[in-house]
């Protein structure tokens, strides 16, 4: 008994794998006083630690300059995953970050938090009460 090849399959195995971006996003969260909990969205955080230093992406929710103050003062030109990693031990309290998946078609790194901050624009903060705090 012989069994054909396929030529594509063979051309297929040969052909190097593209490496996916070592890319990371997260959702920078403070407390939303109605809801008792850090759940309301301030901004996307991205991180490509596959550059030194590793490239940093901060795309913030529009009209939430006062309430995003505590990240303001975390972040810094050199925020790092260590400081990630950090702050996800640290979480709980005033604020909290969420991963997010990196959206399938970014471009680049500045791509994907765009698309994170436009779904979060969409669909997250319409969903969230007021704050009632102003």
């Amino acid at each position: 008994m012989t069994t054909e090849t396929d030529p594509t399959d063979d051309a297929e195995a040969t052909e190097p794998l593209m490496a996916a971006p070592a890319w990371r996003l997260w959702i920078l969260l403070v407390w939303h006083p109605v809801l008792g909990l850090p759940v309301d969205p301030v901004a996307v955080l991205g991180l490509d630690e596959s550059q030194q230093p590793a490239e940093r992406v901060v795309r913030w929710v529009p009209l939430v300059y006062d309430v995003a103050d505590p990240w303001r003062e975390r972040l810094d030109e050199s925020t790092a995953g260590e400081d990630v990693e950090r702050w996800i031990a640290q979480s709980g309290g005033a604020c909290s970050l969420a991963p997010a998946d990196v959206p399938e078609g970014a471009l680049d790194l500045t791509h994907a938090a765009d698309l994170v901050l436009d779904e979060l624009l969409a669909q997250v903060i319409p969903a969230l009460p007021p704050r009632g705090d102003g």
